[in-house]
């Protein structure tokens, strides 16, 4: 019986040149370009280098040049203007001189004039509601524009030029590597309402008390990021892409009215002198609770403080060390509660501060919000650095900056809210607080890469979230998973299967997109899902993920870092996966086309018969057995028997001559014979997960490798030889890989209901 195994052997290793052969033939023949999806990115990556390395960690001459700032604030808050005098000590830690230095005037976006108002078509509807009509059509654009009234060092005047959001301030002489330049910027602004213009930064007006509540960011003239990437980048804000900042420290003192309650970046220098001694005392009092947060300023103060309009003034004072930018909150509306967390062993404190409007809704659940945040984020990258965290009411937003942010969520006037408000309020809180991670110390550059802060966060944001419900049971129906809004695999089907000429790459710039929040944030929060539960794992890839954020903590990472990382810290070839997902708009579609049944027989079949001929080689000259698919023409009972090996004996009697009892009672024992075929209509190749149920009333999970597509990207074939008869495959069965097509993931094909057809049927019945 060994002429059969030898022959097998030869007719492998003789099939399988023939077809690499015919393989290169083939490709050689139609001149093609490579788009395997497998191929290497080289071709999209850059080169490592000596400041960059090929794995993803920053090389031995890495550097980040560094801002600090030394500011003084005054809010006139009678004529909603803000006045600054800055001092910038600009460190160039590069290698490079500097013949001018460039700054971000980000606030020249709300310039009457500003070219931001017109960058989008715009036609006219057939209907409008009055406002929005006469929004349009009559109102003059806001003027909140930097008003800038002196660029000096010393006193001294610097040349400088403004290019709408970016200034150039020309040196005399080159700032040399290892140089400092110290200058300074005397600015004011007249301040916009966000609510009205739906700005990241502003004031809320309230008409029934006439106060307002300040979130204040973008702010001052801010330096631009120099890197190795691409020099300086200077890039006009046109207001979705956010922000590039580089690292530096800060001293602010900010003057409001006397009865304000203020919040901002940075540790609070003045505490005693700007709280009043029952603040300070729940203040301490704050500092040794760990579980419920302390009322700093109560509902019936802040009520109070309403009413008083004081036209004295404080100054708050605030320090903030390693930041990239600095923000703050102030109102004499704030209700402010606070707690201790217990980050990995550091203190830090979690804080809400919210007008009366936000309760009861923020008092509940705010700061719990905040400080399972800074726990779980953690867990996932690094020990949150910062001494604080602070969430802040403010209608219509979510916008994040070092340590402080603003959050939406508002009960109705009688503090009612339904759980889509709720559940809405917590995730922002999550989403934002979150962003003291991604970008506000893993420091990305949200202006060219928007997925890169907003996706990665997106990501972590899910995590924590499912963890949130599992820490609050009682915020959520029994049995059930927080409700995330983005990052189970289901959410995105609609947007990949949606209109291409809609959809954009991942990889593209934030104000090339048509759907931002599907692109920077749906998308590859589901993406690095899948990549965690179903192409890694969690394990490989929660280390690959945590060595990524500690490489990059407080410095410049890019795309490729990321990509590099991931695939360098956990062993995982993913240059398909960073292809298919982030640098096309493939979507993922996987089916089984066809499903055969075969039978072992001595009969020489016709296939046998021509498979032999091609190797000069009869069926009389060797031992053999032939397969047989049902649907062969020739297929008959007699061919295959009463049962399945009936008519193979001479596989059966190999099988005796050759291994001895002990060996075949450790051999499969297969009954069945199958050829899976599967296609892949979509072009995102995914492992294929099915789920297998048998004659018996068993099931079991099969899982093949994505690898399996990295030859033929529209179908291929796996053998299965197994002791049970299989009656149904599903594939993907717990919709884990966000297949946009599940018609064709069933066999036998699942019969569907046409549901205009039953509605006739129940008419007609």
């Amino acid at each position: 019986m060994q002429p059969l195994k030898y022959l097998g052997l030869v007719f492998a290793l003789l099939f399988t040149g023939i077809l690499s052969a015919q393989e290169e033939q083939e490709e050689r023949q139609e001149s093609q370009t490579n788009q395997n999806k497998f191929r290497q990115l080289y071709q999209e990556f850059a080169t490592p280098n000596q400041y960059r390395t090929g794995s993803g960690a920053p090389g031995e001459a890495y550097y980040q040049n560094q801002a600090d700032y030394e500011m003084d604030i005054v809010l006139d808050d009678k004529n909603t203007k803000l006045t600054g005098k800055e001092t910038i000590t600009y460190h160039n830690n590069s290698p490079d001189d500097l013949e001018y230095l460039w700054v971000q005037l980000d606030q020249n976006i709300r310039e009457k004039e500003s070219p931001a108002l017109e960058k989008d078509p715009s036609g006219i509807d057939p209907v409008y509601t009055p406002e929005s009509f006469s929004n349009q059509f009559y109102k003059e654009n806001f003027d909140g524009g930097f008003n800038i009234e002196k660029v000096h060092q010393d006193g001294e005047n610097l040349n400088y030029t403004i290019n709408q959001t970016m200034m150039r301030i020309d040196l005399e002489e080159p700032l040399g590597a290892g140089e400092s330049f110290e200058f300074s910027i005397d600015w004011w602004y007249t301040i916009n309402n966000h609510i009205t213009d739906r700005a990241r930064s502003g004031y809320e007006y309230f008409e029934k008390d006439g106060n307002n509540v300040y979130i204040i960011a973008q702010f001052f003239p801010r330096m631009a990021v120099y890197n190795d990437v691409e020099g300086w980048q200077n890039m006009q804000f046109w207001g979705n892409g956010e922000f590039a900042l580089p690292f530096g420290n800060y001293e602010v003192n900010i003057t409001v009215p006397a009865d304000h309650f203020m919040e901002a970046t940075g540790e609070l220098q003045n505490r005693k002198a700007v709280y009043t001694k029952e603040q300070m005392n729940r203040y301490e009092q704050a500092q040794e609770e760990f579980e419920e947060p302390v009322v700093i300023v109560s509902q019936e103060e802040a009520k109070a403080a309403e009413k008083g309009f004081s036209k004295k003034t404080k100054t708050w004072k605030y320090e903030a060390e390693m930041v990239r930018d600095f923000a703050f909150s102030t109102s004499r509306k704030f209700v402010a509660d606070m707690m201790n967390v217990d980050v990995e062993g550091k203190e830090v404190m979690a804080v809400s501060l919210y007008p009366k409007e936000g309760n009861p809704l923020w008092g509940e659940w705010s700061t719990r919000a905040v400080a399972h945040t800074l726990k779980n984020y953690s867990k996932q990258t690094f020990q949150y650095p910062y001494h604080k965290a602070v969430s802040i009411h403010a209608k219509n937003q979510g916008m994040e900056y070092p340590m402080i942010c603003w959050n939406y969520g508002r009960p109705d006037e009688n503090g009612n809210y339904s759980d889509r408000v709720k559940f809405g309020m917590i995730s922002v809180i999550i989403h934002e607080v979150g962003h003291n991670f991604f970008p506000m110390i893993v420091n990305s550059d949200e202006r060219q890469w928007g997925w890169m802060d907003e996706g990665l966060n997106s990501f972590s944001q899910f995590l924590t979230e499912q963890e949130f419900g599992e820490k609050y049971p009682e915020v959520i129906a029994p049995n059930e998973k927080y409700p995330s809004r983005r990052g189970f695999p289901d959410k995105i089907v609609p947007y990949m299967k949606g209109n291409q000429d809609y959809i954009s790459p991942i990889m593209s710039n934030p104000e090339n997109v048509y759907q931002l929040g599907n692109n920077a944030y749906g998308k590859p929060a589901t993406a690095l899902n899948i990549l965690r539960e179903t192409v890694m794992g969690e394990e490989l890839f929660d280390y690959a993920y945590k060595t990524f954020s500690h490489r990059w903590m407080f410095k410049h990472p890019t795309p490729e870092d990321f990509f590099r990382t991931m695939e360098d810290a956990s062993g995982v070839d993913l240059d398909w996966f960073w292809r298919a997902w982030f640098y096309t708009t493939d979507k993922v579609d996987i089916g089984i086309k066809k499903v055969e049944r075969y039978y072992v027989t001595d009969t020489a079949t016709s296939a046998g018969r021509e498979f032999l001929k091609r190797y000069d080689v009869s069926p009389e000259e060797v031992e053999a057995v032939y397969v047989v698919s049902e649907e062969d023409e020739e297929y008959n009972q007699e061919m295959i028997g009463e049962k399945p090996l009936k008519n193979a004996a001479t596989l059966q009697e190999y099988l005796m001559d050759n291994f001895s009892e002990e060996e075949r009672a450790q051999m499969k024992q297969p009954a069945y014979f199958y050829q899976l075929t599967f296609e892949k209509p979509g072009g995102v190749p995914m492992p294929i997960i099915a789920e297998f149920t048998y004659a018996d009333g068993t099931s079991e999970m099969v899982r093949y490798p994505v690898q399996l597509w990295r030859k033929n990207d529209k179908e291929v074939t796996k053998a299965l030889a197994t002791d049970k008869e299989i009656t149904k495959i599903v594939i993907d069965p717990e919709l884990k890989t966000a297949d946009v097509n599940v018609e064709n993931n069933a066999w036998p094909k699942e019969e569907t209901t046409d549901k205009f057809e039953e509605f006739k049927e129940n008419l007609s019945n």
